[in-house]
């Protein structure tokens, strides 16, 4: 149950964060109080009806915390700059790179530091759900919180860099310049063919030249597999995110921590 906390004597200093997909919820708990991670789990999930039966079940929800988040996974999300954004409009701004229904639910992030917000579809049967075993959660978008860490640790390079994250199914790219965001889009890909063709297409259209651009790999990818050796033939200047400022307060593995990159940066 959520603790309230007004009351610092029942305060856990425990936060638990679960990025929640169609068929899959990743969670991890952390010890705000030393900033550690203390347990990092994936879950399966068939249906609403697993969602509710994991919560109810699985030992990780039946502790208190002090705070709760889910983050929203799927491609229905777009950016849209502050000046031109009108919450009477929300569902507008989807309709040019998603299909949108009248029945659908819509929700935004503010990134207030980059004068821009995060429209997308939230899952609302999945925030019902927790907010029936947890009483009160808060909930983003996963693009929010990769963009704004991407944007956070661009401070002060001048360079276009371009990021790739990568899932099983698909892949973003987020190029950002001394905290500007140039571009973000996701797509879904199979083979590494796909995944290199996209990025090139990409770093063509801001006249980004393979030979000096730098591009890094954050997700789920090694550099030993097929994907990275294709983009490491085409792409001079590539490399596997570096994680060494980010990892002090876990004893994940560098793999773990690139695949989690979201989960545990929210």
């Amino acid at each position: 149950m959520l603790v309230n906390a007004a009351n610092i004597t029942e305060k856990t200093y425990r936060k638990l964060t679960a990025i929640v997909s169609a068929n899959a919820m990743v969670l991890s708990t952390v010890d705000t109080l030393n900033h550690q991670v203390l347990n990092l789990e994936e879950l399966e999930l068939e249906s609403t009806g697993s969602l509710e039966n994991a919560l109810n079940n699985n030992a990780v929800f039946q502790e208190r915390y002090d705070q709760v988040v889910v983050l929203h996974q799927n491609n229905l999300s777009t950016f849209v700059p502050a000046p031109l954004f009108n919450e009477q409009y929300i569902g507008s701004y989807l309709q040019y790179n998603t299909k949108v229904f009248e029945t659908d639910a819509f929700a935004y992030d503010a990134l207030q530091t980059y004068s821009m917000n995060t429209v997308y579809v939230p899952q609302t049967n999945v925030n019902e759900t927790f907010e029936k075993h947890f009483k009160s959660i808060s909930f983003k978008h996963i693009h929010t919180i990769l963009v704004s860490r991407l944007l956070d640790l661009s401070k002060n390079v001048d360079d276009k860099r371009m990021f790739v994250h990568l899932a099983k199914t698909h892949f973003e790219i987020v190029i950002v310049q001394n905290q500007h965001l140039l571009l973000f889009n996701s797509f879904d890909y199979k083979t590494p063919e796909d995944l290199i063709y996209y990025i090139l297409f990409t770093a063509e259209q801001l006249n980004m030249n393979p030979e000096s651009f730098r591009l890094e790999f954050l997700g789920d990818i090694s550099e030993s597999d097929a994907f990275y050796q294709i983009v490491y033939k085409y792409v001079r200047n590539v490399s596997l995110f570096d994680l060494s400022d980010l990892t002090l307060n876990n004893e994940l593995s560098t793999a773990e921590n690139l695949k989690h990159f979201i989960l545990l940066q929210s």
